[in-house]
């Protein structure tokens, strides 16, 4: 917890070292350690539409007096056209970032980031006016939508119907007359949005088809960013209902809270396993999972507070290398 707004132990505090400059605060305000979420399920989809674009298919064809043996092969189409795939990762990385934002500002005019112990926000600590750190949601909005527009048209439209959801969805998170984030369904939104959406789409968008085994890999990558934010809200139990933030951890508590957390990341286990019927590499994924040890310790070893500041930062690089990993495995 914190000694109160502005004191020296306060996180929205400028840190340290002394106030950062203009581009570092942005930087910071951007909350890089988040951006894995983002790149993940845009990596595992496009490793899956490589695999599946990559699949050669023998066809039986009678009428075909040029076969071999009575076989032609056909194959579905090039393995991956990469420039979909940047486009998919700044989608990604932009509604991620423009979300940030978003509940940089929305947090900041509430009032509600003050009991946090996380990262720094800059509304609350005053490096940035509520103003300019809305602009700057809006801007990371606007990157995404063009480079979403430019999927949409090579692929198909629905994708802006899809890009809308997402963007009021990020607004949404902390902002407008009521919150989602603030009555305990977070972990609901970061499934959905940061697992199936996001992995599906980018697999899609190298197909343009979609298939059950996207919406299995989807399940890992899903419950790998709903582990993340877990640990970020277990962290905030006290400063949230100090604030009045019903967030899913305040809802159970801080025991059943833990228990999410560590289901979540057994959730990712099972749902490797069950990807292995389609890619049987794909069990590379779990040799990351003893990365998942120390935050369980801490987890269910009780700690509060800043003492689980290093389960953050775990399950980011647990997500990380069990992304790695899946796409490894999938490729091969």
């Amino acid at each position: 917890m914190s000694s109160g707004p502005g004191g020296p132990d306060t996180p929205s505090s400028p840190p340290k070292g002394g106030r950062p400059g203009d581009l570092q605060k942005w930087a910071l305000g951007a909350r890089p350690r988040t951006l894995a979420a983002a790149a993940v399920p845009v990596v595992v989809g496009t490793a899956l539409g490589h695999w599946l674009n990559s699949a050669t298919w023998i066809v039986f064809n009678r009428a075909n007096s040029a076969r071999r043996d009575g076989y032609i092969v056909v194959h579905t189409g090039p393995n991956t056209l990469w420039w979909r795939a940047v486009c998919a990762l700044i989608v990604a990385l932009f509604i991620q970032i423009g979300t940030n934002y978003a509940n940089d500002y929305s947090d900041g005019v509430r009032g509600t980031d003050e009991q946090r112990v996380g990262p720094l926000r800059l509304v609350a600590s005053g490096l940035a006016s509520p103003n300019a750190v809305r602009t700057a949601a809006m801007g990371a909005f606007g990157v995404a939508g063009l480079a979403g527009l430019t999927l949409a048209a090579a692929t198909s439209w629905w994708l802006v119907l899809v890009g809308a959801i997402c963007f009021a969805a990020g607004w949404l998170y902390t902002g407008g007359p009521k919150p989602y984030g603030y009555i305990g369904l977070g972990e609901v939104f970061v499934f959905v949005f940061f697992g199936v959406v996001a992995t599906v789409g980018s697999a899609y968008v190298q197909t343009g088809r979609i298939t059950a085994v996207f919406f299995v890999a989807s399940v890992p990558v899903g419950l790998l960013a709903t582990a993340l934010l877990e640990a970020n809200n277990l962290r905030d139990i006290e400063g949230d209902i100090v604030s009045g933030k019903r967030t899913l951890a305040v809802r159970l508590g801080r025991r059943r809270a833990g228990w999410l957390y560590i289901g979540s990341l057994c959730g990712v286990a099972v749902g490797i396993g069950v990807l292995a019927h389609w890619r049987p590499w794909a069990l590379l994924g779990l040799l990351a999972l003893p990365l998942a040890v120390t935050p369980i310790a801490l987890v269910e070893g009780g700690a509060e507070g800043r003492a689980l500041l290093p389960v953050l930062g775990a399950t980011g690089r647990l997500q990380l290398a069990v992304g790695l990993l899946v796409t490894i495995g999938v490729l091969l």
